[in-house]
């Protein structure tokens, strides 16, 4: 996501020169590469306009610090005018209401059904509400079904009428349901089409008079550019949406629909997918975007992933064994859980400043622990729990039922020992003792 514009910006501000003061002769070739940067991550072309001559008005005149460069501070004022442009600060889902009453928009293909789905985990694990789903897609019975399987993964009850073809009758009375049986949330996946038609228009407007919802959510595929923003700004038109989720960010995408909607239809970009599995949602923050578009990493959305798998108690328990030097390999396997859980391995690794350069050329592939894994599940328990009775037979053994080689194992026991070692040194360099989760706000 947005590799190739984090290296034209990169390559834009390494030719900024001048002493004392930027000016319009010293930034003029940066701004110039800016532009062009932007306009081929496929940013809207009056986005682009508007975007250059405020970063050129601020900087402009701006007297530079002796101990920071002119690329340094080039740097903070485009990082700034990009948390601006993408809206500032993070929006919350209005959940106001008795039941809060979620509608979903979008064409055909945006992934509106599968974000309802991972709209209700978050909505679940964050908010601890009750949601129902509601399957209003009358034209595509795949649609129903595939929220019935993630309904049924989330243990979400999802309401539908496969012979009701009137989406508006299926809104109003999955809105009754929700009412008399107790759920707090209604999530309503709505048809789409496969471009904007005023059939499609008129019915949605239609479910939205009907069941007057709390808010309304039109879900893109960033992957499809400047078309993106065009059918928001249609929709925009007909819907007054509250918000805009993004999703298949983590796909081969230049990002200009995440810098451009914002600004073209003044409406903020609330939620941002980032992969297939269902917890593969994120909050979308304007300034930890802006840090990653211009290489700096994004290290408080990566503590936020390993909280949200960290258990309070287990991090106590886990505290205590390394102190006592009991750290194990049922440990270590219970650590690597926690670790695939938060996301592609690629992904959290370029959340690190300064890691997502020296990895965007590398292929590290999700299945990177399965050796690990294998060999692991082949130990027996006592082999897991005291990992000294290794021996060399022992290891022969594992890696025969791994499929792996004596070497691997062999590799995998040392790393470990290793491991151990540092971890127990860094508790006996007097690290606080875990006293629970931490906020880390920005």
């Amino acid at each position: 996501m947005f590799e190739s514009l984090s290296e034209r910006l990169e390559r834009s501000f390494k030719n900024l020169k001048g002493q004392g003061r930027i000016n319009e002769l010293n930034i003029a070739d940066t701004l110039k590469d800016v532009r062009i940067a932007l306009l081929e991550a496929d940013v809207n072309y009056e986005v682009v306009n508007d975007f250059t001559q405020k970063v050129r008005e601020e900087a402009v005149g701006q007297k530079v610090l002796t101990a920071v460069r002119p690329s340094e501070m080039m740097v903070k004022i485009v990082h700034d005018e990009l948390t601006r442009l993408m809206g500032s600060e993070a929006t919350t889902v209005n959940l106001t209401g008795n039941p809060a009453i979620i509608l979903m928009s979008g064409l055909q293909g945006s992934g509106k059904t599968t974000f309802s789905g991972k709209l209700a985990y978050y909505l679940k694990k964050t908010y601890k509400k009750k949601p129902l789903l509601v399957a209003a897609d009358v034209y595509r019975p795949a649609a129903i079904d595939q929220l019935k399987v993630l309904g049924k993964q989330l243990d979400t009850p999802v309401y539908s009428e496969e012979e009701n073809k009137n989406p508006v009758e299926i809104a109003e009375k999955a809105v009754a349901k929700a009412k008399s049986e107790g759920f707090d949330v209604v999530i309503i996946d709505t048809a789409g089409r496969l471009a904007i038609d005023e059939q499609m228009m008129n019915e949605i407007t239609a479910i939205k008079k009907a069941i007057n919802p709390s808010e309304i959510l039109f879900v893109v595929d960033s992957m499809t550019g400047q078309d993106a923003v065009n059918t928001a700004r249609e929709f925009n038109e007909r819907l007054d949406f509250d918000g805009v989720v993004l999703t298949k960010l983590d796909g081969d995408t230049r990002g200009g629909a995440a810098l451009s909607i914002r600004s073209v239809v003044n409406k903020p970009i609330k939620f941002v997918g980032t992969g297939e599995k269902i917890d593969a949602l994120d909050v979308f923050h304007p300034s930890r975007m802006a840090d990653r578009i211009l290489g700096m990493g994004d290290i408080v959305s990566l503590v936020e992933k390993a909280q949200q798998q960290i258990d309070d108690k287990e991090a106590a328990r886990l505290e205590q064994r390394i102190a006592k030097n009991q750290f194990d390999f049922n440990d270590f396997h219970k650590q690597i859980r926690q670790i695939k859980r938060m996301g592609n391995l690629k992904d959290l690794i370029g959340m690190i400043p300064g890691m997502g350069k020296l990895v965007k050329d590398i292929d590290i592939s999700d299945d990177a622990f399965k050796s690990i894994e294998a060999i692991i599940d082949s130990m027996t328990p006592e082999e897991r729990s005291h990992p000294s009775v290794l021996n060399g037979s022992r290891r022969q053994r594992i890696a025969t039922g791994s499929g792996t080689s004596v070497e691997e194992v062999n590799r995998l026991i040392k790393q470990f020992d290793q491991a151990r070692k540092m971890m127990k040194k860094v508790q006996s360099m007097g690290v606080p003792k875990h006293k629970g989760k931490t906020r880390t706000n920005r």
